[in-house]
C-alpha cells in the first residue's frame, strides 16, 4: 500500500496562465537531485496522483514542483488552484535515476530538457557537485513561447556563480524568438546551431548528454546523437546519453 503524508503549500509563484510552482512543507525523505516525487489530491473519494520533479536541491529547506496545466487532467487544474495554507498528498520516497551518480566522467555535461521538465535540471544545477565533476555544463532549456521561460532568476544566480562554466541556451519554438534558437533540439544539434551557439562540439569523447521531456523529444534527440556516435547510457553498458520521459 502506497504511503502518503501531508504536505502544506508555503508559497506559489505564476509563471504565466499555465505555469505554476509551488513551494511546500512536508516530511520527506532525504534524495538526489534530478529526482521525483508522487503529488496527490483526493478527488471524487479517489486519491488521484502523478509524478513530479524537485526543483528544489536536498540542501534546501522547502521543497518545489513545477508543472503545467492539463486542462482536460483531473489533478494539475486543481493542484493549480491551491494557495499558501492549502495541503494536499506526497508520497515521501523520491524516486528516478536522472541523476548525477549515474552520469560517467565527462569534460561536458549537456542538459537539454522541454518545457516543465527544466525543473530537475535545475535541482542538479544547485548542488555543488555539477559543479566540481564539469569543465562546462550546457544548459537547454526548449519551450513554444518566450512567456514559458520559467526560472531566470536562478539560472541568472546560476550564471553568476559560476561564470563561462555554465552555458544556458533557451530554445523558442512558436514564436519570433530574436537571439535565442528557433528550432526544437533535435533540430539544432543535427544542424549544428546548438554547437555553434555553444562553442563547444558534441563528441562520444568528451560529452554526456541528460535529455528530459516528451517523448517525441527524447526519441528524435537520441537518433540524432546516435548519428554523432553517442549511444543509450546503461549501468551494463556505459554510453553517453541518459533520459527521463517527463509528463
Amino acid at each position: 500500500m502506497t504511503e502518503w503524508v501531508e504536505a502544506t503549500v508555503v508559497e506559489r509563484r505564476d509563471w504565466n496562465d499555465e505555469l505554476i510552482s509551488l513551494r511546500f512543507e512536508a516530511p520527506m525523505e532525504p534524495f538526489k537531485a534530478g529526482q521525483f516525487i508522487r503529488v496527490g489530491l483526493d478527488i471524487e473519494g479517489e486519491r488521484i496522483g502523478r509524478p513530479y520533479s524537485l526543483v528544489n536541491a536536498p540542501h534546501e529547506d522547502l521543497h518545489e514542483i513545477y508543472f503545467n496545466i492539463v486542462e482536460e487532467g483531473p489533478l494539475s487544474p486543481r493542484l493549480a488552484r491551491l494557495q499558501p495554507g492549502d495541503r494536499f498528498w506526497a508520497v515521501p520516497k523520491p524516486s528516478g535515476f536522472l541523476t548525477l551518480d549515474e552520469v560517467p566522467e565527462a569534460r561536458h555535461l549537456w542538459l537539454l530538457a522541454t518545457g516543465t521538465a527544466l525543473g530537475p535540471f535545475l535541482s542538479i544545477l544547485k548542488t555543488p557537485a555539477a559543479w566540481e565533476r564539469f569543465e562546462t555544463i550546457v544548459l537547454g532549456h526548449s519551450v513554444r513561447r518566450r512567456s514559458e521561460l520559467a526560472y531566470g532568476d536562478t539560472i541568472q544566480g546560476l550564471n553568476e556563480a559560476h561564470g563561462d562554466q555554465l552555458c544556458f541556451v533557451p530554445f523558442i519554438t512558436r514564436e519570433p524568438c530574436g537571439e535565442h534558437l528557433g528550432q526544437r533540439i533535435p533540430a539544432c544539434i543535427e544542424s549544428g546551431s546548438l554547437e555553434e551557439k555553444t562553442g563547444l562540439v558534441l563528441s562520444p569523447q568528451d560529452s554526456h548528454v541528460l535529455l528530459c521531456g516528451n517523448s517525441a523529444m527524447l526519441q528524435d534527440t537520441l537518433s540524432v546523437l546516435e548519428k554523432r556516435g553517442l549511444k543509450r547510457h546503461r549501468r551494463r553498458e556505459p554510453g553517453q546519453v541518459g533520459m527521463e520521459k517527463y509528463h
